[in-house]
């Protein structure tokens, strides 16, 4: 998390240091990257950076949940499927990742940026991110699951918890999918496609 002071600078002034962050992160990962050259390119003072985060580690998890979240908003937004019938309810939730994907594919740095994190820059802030961005998803995920009971496309059989667990397990396999293994469009929406038909078929009736 960004440091107080981070929060209190312009805007305009918050996206300068983080476009450079990104810049550098992309292009040489956590583990090559280097903060004074972030410090450097951003023209501000190495005690003045520490004033806005307390390590790389902050500033790259600050860079995702930043990041993650312009995509989100870029893509949406993502209404709960209202769909009647369960072909049309999981055709909807397959648009909802298509555009995700698409989203994701317009920001190569931001692509880069997310496959280096899977790689296993498992820090604890970066932890700590991973699991902001899902805490975030889990509420629509719950309206979403409950949807689907309403018109008997999942399973009502289990508990809740249960369903929101496979759901973000197999979730993550379709975010390994995308961003760390798939590059052309035709795979990435062939593996949307393959992945939550598993999905479907773990939690259907």
């Amino acid at each position: 998390m960004p440091r107080p002071r981070f929060d209190t600078l312009a805007h305009e002034r918050q996206e300068a240091i983080l476009d450079v962050a990104l810049q550098e992160f992309s292009a040489h990962g956590f583990a090559g990257a280097s903060l004074n050259r972030i410090i450097a390119q951003a023209g501000v003072s190495k005690g003045s950076m520490y004033y806005y985060f307390d390590s790389k580690e902050d500033l790259y998890a600050h860079l995702l949940r930043v990041q993650v979240g312009q995509m989100i908003a870029q893509a949406g937004p993502f209404p709960v499927p209202a769909a009647t019938e369960p072909d049309a309810y999981w055709s909807t939730i397959e648009n909802h990742c298509l555009r995700l994907v698409a989203a994701l594919d317009t920001s190569p740095q931001l692509k880069s940026l997310l496959r280096d994190w899977m790689s296993g820059t498992g820090s604890r802030a970066t932890q700590h991110a991973s699991g902001d961005a899902e805490q975030a998803v889990l509420p629509w995920l719950a309206e979403a699951l409950a949807a689907g009971q309403a018109i008997g496309a999942i399973r009502t059989d289990v508990s809740d918890d249960l369903l929101l667990d496979i759901s973000t397990a197999i979730g993550r396999v379709l975010d390994s999918r995308v961003i760390a293994k798939a590059t052309d469009p035709h795979d990435q929406a062939a593996a949307v496609h393959t992945v939550l038909a598993i999905l479907r078929r773990a939690i259907q009736p």
